[in-house]
């Protein structure tokens, strides 16, 4: 983590001094990027990392997929303007009960070792993240979402390096073609394009909608398995996704 947000941060300020990107000029933008450096990225990244030595990537997903709904129903409290609709309502619980038939063989799993542990420390993850989104929704209209990414990654590298430190110093680490690519790409890809892209989006749609993507992710993931990796395509992964797209369909209709 310490390594992959590091990497994004210097890369995003970098970018914003070639183009002349004010940084840190706006009411809120200070104190935003300590929010999302702490909640959106320190916790909750921090929280799912952990996690997952224990608790099956599926089932993280699943977990994961309480974010939009979360959402949803903070930015009907906090939001003007972003009441929660029953078609929008019924739309999220469609999404999530499809990722959760997608990872549904995950289920088993729970109780071992850690595990019930990991899943109930790994909801502490959609939760903070669904109040960084709706803060930044209603406080950081105006922000350039460069700004709204680099800086808050940055503040996340330096708290996972000061863990790191504590707690992992005597741990081996393995350089290879792989692991440095996996780095890159969650660096370059998974980070800087795609932070800064959410901020983008949070500026011009609805939260709620933004959220969304939350559940079209493990879709992806599972799809990209099936075409790249030789995994099966099951009715069990049809269902799943289709409930997933037309959950999405049915909110982001009109």
């Amino acid at each position: 983590m310490a390594l992959r947000f590091a990497i994004a941060s210097v890369l995003l300020l970098a970018f914003a001094r070639w183009k002349g990107i004010p940084l840190g000029r706006r009411p809120h933008e200070r104190l935003l990027w300590v929010v999302n450096g702490v909640l959106f990225f320190s916790v909750s990244f921090g929280v799912v990392y952990w996690a997952e030595q224990f608790v099956p990537s599926g089932l993280t997903s699943v977990l994961f997929s309480v974010f939009p709904l979360l959402v949803a129903l903070l930015a009907h409290v906090a939001l003007p303007g972003e009441r929660l609709r029953p078609r929008a309502a019924i739309g999220a619980v469609l999404g999530f009960l499809g990722v959760a038939v997608i990872f549904s063989e995950d289920f088993r799993k729970i109780g071992g070792e850690h595990v019930l542990f990991g899943c109930g420390l790994l909801l502490l993850s959609p939760t903070v993240s669904a109040i960084s989104s709706v803060a930044v929704k209603r406080w950081g209209s105006g922000i350039h979402p460069i700004s709204l990414a680099a800086l808050p990654m940055g503040i996340c590298a330096l708290v996972m390096t000061l863990l790191a430190l504590v707690f992992e110093r005597g741990r081996p680490v393995t350089w290879s073609a792989a692991t440095v690519g996996s780095l890159l790409y969650l660096a370059i890809a998974g980070s800087c394009v795609t932070f800064t892209l959410y901020y983008w989006l949070l500026r011009h749609a609805r939260a709620s909608r933004v959220a969304l993507l939350a559940y079209l992710t493990p879709v992806v993931a599972v799809l990209t398995g099936i075409a790249l990796l030789d995994e099966p395509f099951t009715a069990r992964l049809t269902l799943g996704a289709l409930l997933v797209i037309g959950g999405v369909a049915l909110v982001a209709s009109r």
